[in-house]
């Protein structure tokens, strides 16, 4: 279905999914105030499904309708709520009946975008769901969800209710809860938490009951846990009642029936840590999705591999033994896997095989043969190609030996729907076989993923309720590994010197280098700009503005008529990453015009919309396998957005005016407007209309630059004057704190500082804003640079009573609200690794 009929005729039949379905009235206006249509509506939940979905799915779905539209302040439209379906509803939606103390209802289950658009086209703009699902026999299962409803009282703001949100993110994270946040799309915010199935809904809105009266206690003047209204004036309610099996919460990504078309719209920490923080409406949910996806898929991921924990698991193989589970998630009319009777048999053989499993996240699917059947891993982030680097592996159910040769398409609404292919297979010898570990040597087969012959360990990092889902897969060397103690080293004037060598010393340097490079040093130092403000700035025409590009400072060594030596990309403070980055090697000799080059510019990951996205470089950042690397370019190819030129065909170029600059770089890189190198527009006039542009265009910012300046090769200069819409400050890493939860194995949170001579000065800790991703690269760098002795100056008790130090040589990049009066970060939240700065260059912004 498109995301709006082409036509607005008052009567049209499209087909979704294969059932035929009547849109009427589509130009009725459903929110006067701001001319919204039915049309609207239905494009919005067309666009929104395959997000949507996946959080509401097999949920008794309760609806609100505005059948002639929302109304206005002055004259409200009519709503009514409706839980029962009626005699209308078509047959093709599925249903489920729930037995209340004097009646039955029957809810439709929001499965798919036909019963989605239906919804959408009887005007039942919200949608709400319980925080548990139906099992697959049609019982209702135990809460794999808690929510906290943050709701502001008469006076109270968004900012904070944000602020009670972290308060509660604190304790919930203490409990080994991670919550995420939705702003609800009417005025507070939800935090929803992934829940194991091991309790009912009655125990989880106890505890979210006591929590919010823990918080209440903490702080009477902001919070209140009680349900009178009277109460609530100045203070923000924590309704902790929806988690109750007879209630219900307005589902992630539904519309409001409110004047403007609101949405419960998931968002990040970072977000919430913002100032401006403000309700989003339709428009805005649907441009977010397309640039940043699903904020709120950590809580379907929560849940992947639950194994024997999934009370749902009811069906054929009820009593199959170890299979039980494995049936009891599949319907053997319904998906073409494996389906065997009967307990397995028992088997010593030594089989593997790993699965390519393209279903809504790839992923791959790890099996060993082990007593009969298949014990089966998914691994989320891809198999291992580094010993340095651990991967996470989630235990699931057990899987039939035939699901060895299983290759194929799982149909949509499956359970694990989507298209397995077999990566790699083959023998493997055992070293050990234990309940916590497990050490394997995989003989992979010719062309296979694996490569040849590899040896893994899989290691459990947690056990929950006899589930033991969450494992690590390391990648083991052919040696021993150097010990991460081995690394020492000292600050002196800023700078940080190391006695360390091997594989810790390398990420000691922040080496940077992927695959190899030139031995060669970079002969220039790139300019620096000086960080100021608009103030700064005087209107008239000796200054010229850049879009500041959120991405990696390079610069790109490009000799055409030397096809050995073509090109090399050096990073601000020397490293050589050229191999990391071979879509750029390819695009460089053609689009550079001269015999040879020196360009100076900005390596980016475009996202949506093609804005860079620095989140989305930090998964370029640290690769060292070239097919690792040559995979990373096809999922997420990077531009070289080039802003000047320091060298062509030999002569230095430095001494020119940026104007005489800027001349030479249209030349040189004539006609890459386009493709992997570009020449970014320059722009004229009033400061203000460019700072302007930058936030329409959802930039960092801008750069602003005089005129006749020349290139200050290595030095900060103010002829260069950099302008953000929010504030970033670099740190360098002197330690860290485990997490709790999900994350108790891994970084919790990092501590920062800044060089003041031969001190590292504490600015505070950072703990929101990580990917799982981040946290596996984190983990396996800081482990390799382990100190023993405390780096900072001025670090209180608090913060140090459980971390853990390193050498402080990895520099990192977070965004925050303010400095404090004691010189911390308010609010920070971390943005990526910055590779291409060194510890001596980190001051304070």
């Amino acid at each position: 279905m498109n995301a709006r009929p082409d036509s607005l005729d008052s009567r049209q039949v499209v087909t979704v999914g294969g059932h035929r379905i009547t849109l009427t009235h589509l130009d009725k206006v459903l929110y006067p105030e701001s001319g919204t249509t039915k049309a609207d509506v239905l494009g919005y939940y067309a666009s929104i499904a395959d997000l949507m979905i996946p959080h509401i799915a097999n949920r008794a779905a309760t609806r609100k309708r505005w059948v002639h539209g929302v109304g206005t302040r002055d004259e409200p439209g009519h709503v009514f709520f409706q839980k029962n379906l009626d005699q209308s509803t078509p047959s093709w939606v599925k249903r489920r009946t729930i037995a209340h103390s004097n009646h039955t209802n029957e809810y439709p289950l929001v499965n798919d975008l036909a019963t989605l658009t239906w919804l959408a086209q009887i005007s039942a703009l919200e949608i709400h769901v319980p925080q548990w699902q139906f099992g697959r026999g049609g019982t209702p299962r135990n809460p794999d969800r808690l929510v906290l409803d943050l709701d502001p009282g008469d006076g109270v703001t968004l900012d904070e209710c944000a602020e009670v949100a972290r308060l509660a993110r604190a304790i919930l994270r203490d409990m080994g809860l991670d919550p995420l946040p939705v702003t609800s799309g009417s005025k507070g915010i939800h935090l929803y938490a992934p829940l194991d199935l091991t309790h009912t809904s009655d125990q989880v809105s106890q505890v979210a009951r006591e929590l919010a009266r823990a918080l209440e206690a903490d702080h009477p003047d902001l919070i209140v846990s009680d349900m009178k209204k009277a109460l609530r004036p100045g203070r923000v309610f924590i309704d902790w009642s929806q988690n109750s099996a007879s209630k219900t919460t307005i589902a992630p990504y539904s519309l409001r029936g409110t004047l403007h078309p609101m949405v419960a719209m998931p968002r990040t920490w970072r977000e919430l840590a913002s100032p401006g923080l403000a309700q989003v409406d339709y428009k805005q949910a649907m441009h977010r999705v397309q640039r940043s996806g699903d904020p709120l898929a950590g809580l379907l991921e929560a849940h992947t591999g639950r194994g024997a924990t999934d009370t749902g698991a009811t069906g054929a193989g009820q009593g199959a033994g170890a299979l039980a589970v494995y049936l009891g998630k599949r319907d053997a009319s319904r998906t073409p896997e494996p389906m065997p009777t009967g307990a397995p048999a028992a088997s010593a053989g030594r089989s593997f095989v790993i699965q390519e499993h393209h279903a809504r996240n790839l992923h791959f699917d790890f099996r060993l043969e082990h007593d009969g059947v298949l014990a089966s891993w998914a691994l989320p982030r891809g198999v291992p190609t580094d010993p340095a680097k651990n991967r996470l592996a989630v235990r699931t159910e057990d899987h039939p030996l035939e699901y060895g040769a299983f290759q194929g398409e799982i149909p949509t609404g499956e359970y694990g729907a989507g298209t397995v292919s077999i990566w790699d297979q083959g023998r493997y010898d055992l070293e050990k076989w234990r309940d916590e570990e497990v050490i394997a040597v995989l003989h992979g087969e010719p062309g296979g993923g694996l490569g040849g012959t590899r040896r893994f360990a899989l290691i459990r990092t947690e056990s929950t309720g006899g589930a033991d889902r969450n494992w690590l897969i390391h990648l083991m060397k052919t040696k021993p590994a150097r010990r991460a103690g081995d690394v020492g080293g000292r600050y002196v004037g800023g700078g940080y010197v190391g006695t360390g060598t091997g594989a810790g010393a390398d990420a000691a340097a922040g080496s940077g280098r992927a695959g190899g490079g030139s031995a060669d040093r970079p002969r220039y130092k790139p300019m620096l700009a000086t960080l100021g403000s608009i103030a700064d700035l005087p209107e008239d025409d000796a200054w010229t503005y850049e879009m500041k590009w959120d991405g990696i400072r390079a610069l790109a060594y490009v000799t055409v008529d030397d096809p050995e030596q073509a090109v090399h990309l050096f990073t601000r403070n020397g490293n050589d990453v050229t191999h990391a980055y071979p879509e750029l090697v390819r695009a460089l000799p053609a689009a550079v015009s001269a015999g040879s080059a020196v360009l100076d510019g900005e390596i980016v990951a475009p996202g949506a919309g093609g804005r860079p996205d620095f989140g989305l470089l930090q998964t370029r950042l640290g690769l060292t396998d070239r097919r690792q690397i040559e995979a990373a370019a096809a999922t997420t190819p990077v531009r070289f957005l080039v802003f000047d030129v320091l060298e062509r065909d030999g002569e230095p170029l430095l001494d020119l005016a940026y104007t005489a600059r800027r001349r030479v770089l249209e030349e040189v890189v004539a006609g890459a407007g386009a493709g992997a190198v570009q020449v970014p527009p320059v722009f004229m006039g009033a400061p203000a209309r460019a700072v302007a542009a930058s936030s329409a265009l959802g930039l960092e910012g801008i750069v602003a630059k005089t005129r006749e300046g020349r290139y200050e090769a290595g030095r900060r200069s103010r002829s260069w004057i950099k302008v953000k819409h929010h504030r970033a400050q670099d740190a360098v890493i002197g330690g860290w704190r485990p997490g709790n939860g999900r994350r108790q194995d891994t970084v919790g949170s990092l501590l920062l500082g800044i060089p003041d001579g031969d001190a590292l000065i504490y600015i505070g800790r950072v703990g929101s804003g990580f990917r799982d991703v981040d946290l596996d690269d984190l983990r396996a760098r800081l482990d390799a640079i382990a100190a023993r002795d405390n780096p900072f100056t001025g670090i209180p008790a608090a913060d140090a009573r459980d971390a853990r130090w390193v050498s402080p040589v990895l520099v990192g990049e977070v965004e925050f609200s303010e400095w404090t009066g004691a010189g911390r970060l308010r609010h920070p939240v971390w943005r990526g690794r910055r590779p291409d700065k060194s510890p001596g260059e980190v001051v304070r912004e």
